[in-house]
């Protein structure tokens, strides 16, 4: 487990790095891709929101939310990331939203750094990017 400090440009900074971001995009991808087929699926995409939890909790605290609602926002994060409408998500459009995402949560943390307590074996964007701020760093003071 450790505590990592990050800002807005550290997260925007992990983005700029083509080759880190892409390579981190490409392996979610690959992971949430569960019959190996090239494309995510409606279920797909969905799986890997529900296993974020994003939507059942608040501050914490667990929420119950109605499944017809649930249902309806995933449904519109699906087509929001099926850009061409073929009823499937490939790998250039979830790239592309991935990047939009990142960016909107860089954007929403500003200049304004955040505490976070992640294991070590957690292999979310933001850790991401935090690894790569402190490997940059540990260059420059080497």
């Amino acid at each position: 487990m450790g505590v990592v400090l990050i800002d807005g440009s550290t997260v925007r900074s992990f983005v700029d790095d083509e080759e880190q971001f892409k390579k981190s995009v490409d392996e979610r991808f690959a992971a949430l891709d569960l019959n190996k087929d090239g494309v995510l699926s409606r279920s797909e995409l969905r799986k890997a929101f529900e296993s974020m939890r994003l939507l059942e909790s608040h501050f914490g605290v667990d929420v119950v939310t109605p499944q017809d609602e649930l249902t309806n926002l995933y449904d519109s994060i699906f087509e929001k990331f099926d850009t061409d409408q073929s009823g499937s998500v490939d790998l250039e459009e979830f790239r592309s939203e991935m990047k939009k995402i990142v960016l909107a949560i860089a954007d929403g943390l500003g200049s304004c750094p955040i505490t976070m307590v992640l294991d070590d074996d957690d292999d979310n964007f933001l850790k991401k990017a935090a690894d790569l701020e402190a490997s940059k760093l540990e260059k420059a003071s080497s």
